[in-house]
């Protein structure tokens, strides 16, 4: 049986981490399976991304205790490297990515989740990086996405302390963009993926890399950065083309090739 299912429906795919007996929960072989997943996505037809966990107690409990206990700290700094490079590669990822959290995402599924380009979670999500209290920190991007996220004054409480928080305090502190009953879940997150599926894929792309890159950027650079992104890479496209004729023969229906 697969760790990690993939799955594509129309114009989105769903990755599953596919592990209910242990909670999802991380470990190397499930990193190697994810890191094989993102890299077969065929982006010329898969313009949105869904990531989730297999049944409903779990999107990812964290990484696996029983792999790390032992590790040496040569063995540490490796298995934390590549936890980074699988979630960086799928933060990076040119199409955009959601995360539909349907239940526990502590430590390496917290930060998994910041690692997608928005989060919508089950009325039944908890959130944590338990870390600490384990003796370590987070070890997959927790200490720099949360920050990012939430602000470093919350983000500092949160890991200090290792204390979950549920739904609707994720919510209040802009962890997660929207809360759903646990039954409405994926069909909520799926009709988001069709929609952004329907919109001009090198629109979406250059508004995800415009997002990401500029918010490393001063403001003087980052608006000349849209500028030529704006220009160079969706001026004259096909896509562009259909897009604005469709506006102005007030039609509904648009026919983007990604081109």
């Amino acid at each position: 049986m697969a760790l990690v299912e993939y799955e594509v429906k129309g114009g989105y795919a769903i990755i599953t981490i596919n592990r209910p007996e242990a909670l999802n929960a991380l470990n190397s072989a499930v990193l190697d399976e994810l890191n094989g997943v993102i890299d077969g996505i065929d982006l010329n037809s898969v313009r949105c991304v869904i990531v989730t966990g297999a049944g409903e107690k779990s999107f990812v409990a964290g990484a696996d205790i029983g792999e790390m206990s032992n590790l040496t700290h040569a063995e540490g700094v490796a298995f934390g490297e590549k936890g980074n490079k699988v979630f960086r590669k799928l933060e990076t990822l040119p199409v955009p990515v959601i995360a539909a959290i349907n239940g526990f995402a502590l430590g390496g599924g917290c930060e998994l989740s910041m690692a997608c380009d928005f989060r919508i979670c089950a009325d039944t999500a908890v959130f944590g990086q338990p870390e600490v209290g384990l003796g370590i920190t987070p070890g997959f991007g927790g200490t720099q996405r949360l920050a990012r996220l939430i602000g470093p004054g919350m983000a500092k409480q949160l890991i200090y302390t290792g204390r979950n928080i549920k739904a609707d305090e994720a919510f209040r502190v802009g962890l997660v963009n929207q809360v759903v009953p646990l039954a409405d879940l994926m069909a909520t997150v799926e009709k988001l993926a069709g929609t952004i599926a329907g919109n001009a894929p090198i629109a979406v792309r250059a508004c995800k890399k415009l997002i990401n890159e500029g918010l490393e950027m001063d403001m003087d650079e980052a608006i000349m950065f849209e500028a030529k992104v704006f220009g160079e890479e969706c001026i004259e496209t096909n896509d562009q083309r259909e897009g604005m004729s469709a506006f102005l023969e007030k039609r509904k229906e648009k026919n983007f090739t990604n081109s």
